[in-house]
């Protein structure tokens, strides 16, 4: 079954932008997203709100929130509307976008890997796309490949200490998909290097499932398949992320 597409902006944040529509002219609104080559979505049903909500709703009705570029447009009209909102105040002698509506947005952003600056420029992390075609993984693993990607994707240069979080979960998920696979039992209460040693075994990849019928000195030999199998490495030893340098 495949895992459905996950927006990569919530509507938490979409919706803490929404909120300040109220402070720009529509014909701001309008200008900010067909700069980005946004239209109003055809069809498009105004809801509750105000007529310059209902104007930031269709042209948000347009963007796919799934897609990179899209949601990449879509944040350089929102810097453009927060620092519009922002030269406003100052130029009619307030100080600004008031400081909690500030920490309010940069809350909300932050939970998808965005960081709004002092300049109110939205930055999201710079790591490679990484894509995974997930339809024959089985729900009963709990695997959720592309999730977990997504999260290494997001926060890898901004928050690393959440990547390594994600990434250590995909490995301990791919694992135990292994071991279901293969009708074997699955132990919650493993660690993760015990849980890759399994999975290993299961896949004949552990130094121990070599058979000895090669020897000598050549690079395909017995030895030295177990050597690059083997499951501890210098990296791991010192305190890396267990079972990385399978990856």
């Amino acid at each position: 079954m495949a895992t459905p597409d996950r927006e990569l902006l919530s509507r938490t944040a979409r919706n803490a932008i929404r909120g300040l529509m109220s402070g720009l002219v529509a014909g701001a609104i309008g200008e900010y997203w067909e700069n980005e080559h946004f239209a109003p979505a055809p069809g498009f049903i105004p809801g509750e709100g105000g007529v310059r909500k209902q104007l930031f709703d269709s042209y948000a009705a347009s963007v796919d929130w799934t897609d990179h570029d899209h949601v990449t447009r879509a944040l350089r009209v929102f810097e453009s509307m927060l620092r519009r909102l922002d030269r406003e105040s100052r130029k009619y002698g307030g100080d600004g976008l008031p400081a909690d509506t500030v920490a309010d947005l940069r809350e909300a952003f932050a939970r998808d890997g965005c960081r709004l600056d002092d300049d109110l420029r939205l930055h999201t992390a710079r790591v490679a796309h990484l894509v995974v075609h997930a339809d024959a993984l089985s729900e009963a693993s709990g695997i959720q490949a592309e999730l977990e990607l997504e999260r290494v994707r997001r926060f890898g240069a901004d928050y690393p200490d959440d990547a390594i979080g994600a990434a250590k979960q995909l490995i301990e998920a791919t694992a135990k998909l292994v071991l279901l696979k293969r009708n074997l039992p699955v132990d919650e209460r493993q660690d993760l290097p015990a849980l890759i040693k399994q999975a290993r075994q299961a896949l004949h990849l552990h130094p121990a499932a070599v058979p000895p019928t090669r020897t000598g000195g050549s690079p395909d030999s017995a030895e030295s398949i177990k050597r690059i199998l083997e499951t501890e490495s210098p990296s791991a030893q010192k305190g890396s992320l267990p079972g990385a340098h399978l990856l």
